[in-house]
């Protein structure tokens, strides 16, 4: 194996070893000496690689959202010549293949809970090269099946409720299956949920706009706010 061979396989063990103890123990508890015991790397790797502890702790992020992007992307092969409605399917379908991926990064959603408790400063460049371009085309779907009067806001919240199916079918299925003993909502695999999802969706988009809905007026609580 060459130099940059050898380079190059020490710097993916840092971020597998990094990305399994960040997830477990948060980034203030994670320590460098830990790290690179599970590597099987001396200290000095992380400072010739990523120069710090928090640079290692953003490359994990973005490496690992990067990869899960790379093997399930969003358009899953469609082009945007198909369907609104197939490419929203493959949207759902990736999406939730990401979420349920069991392989080297299965901790990436164990880390990003921690990020959604007490959010680095490192959130705002992954949202940025990672997520928002896959976010993008989502809302490109969707507003295209709202229609041309759709405002931004509408598509953002739309698309977000899309993403809000998918994250509950896979982050709350041990809730799931103990609601609906006999019946789990997730029985028939990623496709059936994913085709679920894009028909919920579709009938949803469809009515969006001529289901006008004014909300009842309930008694004033406190945190009525996000």
């Amino acid at each position: 194996m060459t130099s940059t061979g050898r380079e190059d396989e020490t710097r993916m063990r840092l971020l597998d070893a990094a990305g399994e103890i960040f997830s477990c123990k948060g980034f203030h508890a994670a320590t460098v000496r830990e790290i690179t015991k599970v590597a099987k790397a001396n200290v000095a790797a992380i400072h010739y690689h990523f120069g710090s502890k928090d640079r290692l702790y953003q490359a994990v992020l973005e490496h690992a959202h990067l990869e899960a992007l790379r093997r399930f992307p969003p358009t899953m092969g469609l082009t945007g010549e198909a369907p609104a409605a197939d490419r929203l399917f493959a949207y759902v379908r990736a999406l939730l293949l990401r979420l349920a991926d069991k392989s080297r990064h299965a901790w990436l959603f164990r880390l990003m809970a921690r990020e959604m408790a007490e959010p680095s400063p490192h959130l705002a460049a992954v949202v940025e090269r990672c997520l928002a371009p896959a976010n993008a085309i989502l809302r490109g779907i969707v507003a295209e099946l709202l229609g041309p009067g759709a405002d931004a806001l509408t598509v953002a919240r739309c698309a977000q409720s899309v993403v809000g199916q998918c994250r509950h079918f896979s982050i709350d299925r041990p809730v799931l299956s103990r609601l609906h003993p006999g019946c789990d909502p997730g029985q028939g695999g990623i496709d059936a949920v994913a085709a679920h999802v894009t028909r919920f969706s579709l009938a949803a988009l469809a009515r969006y706009e001529a289901c006008p809905f004014t909300p009842p007026n309930l008694l004033p609580l406190a945190g009525d706010s996000f």
